[in-house]
């Protein structure tokens, strides 16, 4: 007997929001460090390194794209 396995994979090319934000998995790509980096560092300090995400209707949470932009470049974000 032969079984069905559907692979999913899970997409992020949805376009950016109006108020252009990152995805967890984009911020850290562009930091250069892992999404739970991000997390963690949310639940323990409330945000990362001065930026706080928005936590979305869908549980998801949405990184100002920004100061992300900031934080890569190397400058101090409040």
């Amino acid at each position: 007997m032969q079984t069905n396995t559907i692979q999913t994979t899970w997409r992020n090319d949805a376009p950016l929001t109006p108020e252009s934000t990152y995805s967890t998995e984009q911020a850290a790509a562009i930091l250069h460090i892992r999404p739970n980096t991000l997390r963690v560092a949310l639940c323990r300090d409330g945000a990362y390194m001065g930026v706080h995400p928005i936590k979305r209707a869908n549980r998801f949470l949405a990184w100002p794209a920004n100061e992300i932009d900031a934080l890569a470049r190397g400058e101090v974000v409040k």
